[in-house]
């Protein structure tokens, strides 16, 4: 079963930053897609952004470009989210999800199947 568990949320004052982890145990040689999602207080669950392992390409929402980057490891076991230049509405649940496969490119309509338990980011102005 593949799970994600994401790691590293809190609380910051506007204009901060903080960094989000998630770890996906798959086998080593499995490509996949890892995705940032969010969900606001009374809104729709969105993408942030999302990495396909296989050839380490990134795509971002245009909210957060320039202000937050996606990562992977080496293991591509962990993928990170560093958030810069935080701004209150960066306020949300962010979720960490996995879509197995040997994707070259993971576009933000990327749907996936495995979801973790979310983590709270809450930025203060």
């Amino acid at each position: 079963q593949v799970q994600p568990v994401e790691s590293g949320g809190g609380s910051v004052q506007a204009g901060g930053s903080l960094r989000l982890s998630c770890v996906v145990s798959t086998s080593p040689n499995d490509n996949k897609c890892v995705g940032w999602f969010r969900q606001a207080p009374g809104k729709e669950r969105e993408p942030v952004a999302i990495i396909n392992t296989r050839g380490n390409r990134k795509v971002y929402a245009d909210s957060v470009k320039g202000r937050f980057t996606i990562s992977q490891d080496n293991s591509k076991a962990t993928t990170f989210l560093q958030m810069n230049a935080l701004v209150a509405d960066d306020t949300a649940m962010y979720y960490c999800a996995a879509r197995l496969g040997d994707f070259w490119y993971c576009p933000l309509t990327t749907t996936f199947p495995f979801w973790g338990q979310g983590i709270q980011v809450a930025v203060s102005s």
